[in-house]
């Protein structure tokens, strides 16, 4: 009786430990790992099939597991520097535990792998846009002439922008992209907020990412846009936007943002504007702006 008690203790147990998977998702990364014999894995596919089948198992046993961005690159230098043999199950372990910590994860909630793939590379690239924009900012150093933080001004002035934004944009879901063009990349950031009876919810993360973009592209006088598009029933959706510019935002026409949208970004052809869409001007964002060159 006492055996049969600690088993089923045991199993309670196991359901209570959630779990990380360290996903491999491209045939480039998987064919990286090969290399190690203790890899014996032969094909992507069949790799992604036994995954899948873990995870699904995990989940009929109750179990939560967590599936992290799992890179080749970034785990040989884990191993360099934490002085470990990278062929070694032991030391993916101890990376994937990180991971679980530090890197880019999603919860497996029974969705297609498919799925869940294209959603942890996209939470990957947002983590790295916002790591890579947040180290810009701080590189920026403090204003010569008045001494302050030029990254932590910028990021409270988009914080500003955003919320007036906002504020001002027509009731309804309200989804937002910000992009900022620079070497060696185009950074863009999206986010989207939803409208419940009259009260904006959106994710915080979200939120920050998006204000650092933008902050970072104030900051730099980089090439950029803000796109807003704003949702409700039983009324056409209402699309407008603005340049990036030192001093803040530039409103577009509505002729200038019909072309953003009706122009194929490869070919330069139109493309036949979406049915029951206004394309139009921005609302006055209701703020004294600086003269045109100001920043610290």
């Amino acid at each position: 009786m006492a055996h049969t008690d600690s088993r089923t203790m045991r199993r309670v147990l196991r359901r209570e430990i959630a779990g990380t998977i360290g996903l491999l998702t491209d045939e480039h990364d998987f064919r990286a790992m090969r290399c190690y014999r203790s890899f014996t894995f032969d094909d992507h596919a069949t790799y992604l099939k036994q995954v899948e089948s873990l995870l699904r198992t995990r989940t009929l046993q109750g179990s939560h597991t967590t599936v992290a961005l799992f890179d080749p690159e970034e785990y040989a230098e884990f191993c360099r520097q934490k002085s470990l043999d990278p062929d070694n199950p032991w030391s993916r372990t101890r990376f994937t535990a990180q991971l679980a910590v530090t890197g880019p994860t999603l919860p497996y909630e029974g969705q297609p792998l498919a799925d869940l793939l294209a959603a942890l590379v996209d939470e990957g690239v947002r983590q790295a846009t916002w790591e890579y924009a947040t180290t810009l900012l701080a590189r920026l150093g403090a204003c010569t002439s008045c001494g302050e933080d030029l990254g932590r001004t910028a990021f409270a002035r988009a914080s500003d922008l955003l919320v007036r934004i906002l504020d001002t944009a027509p009731s309804g879901d309200r989804h937002l992209v910000c992009s900022v063009t620079g070497p060696p990349e185009t950074l863009i950031a999206a986010l989207h907020a939803t409208d419940t009876n009259g009260t904006l919810k959106l994710d915080e993360t979200e939120a920050l990412e998006f204000t650092t973009v933008l902050a970072l592209g104030l900051a730099t006088e980089s090439p950029g846009g803000l796109v807003i598009r704003a949702s409700a029933p039983d009324r056409p959706d209402r699309v407008y936007g603005w340049r990036l510019r030192a001093y803040g935002l530039d409103p577009l026409t509505a002729g200038e943002v019909f072309d953003a949208y009706c122009t194929d970004v490869e070919s330069g052809d139109l493309i036949s504007p979406e049915s029951n869409v206004d394309y139009c001007e921005p609302p006055d964002l209701g703020e004294e702006k600086p003269a045109r060159g100001h920043n610290h």
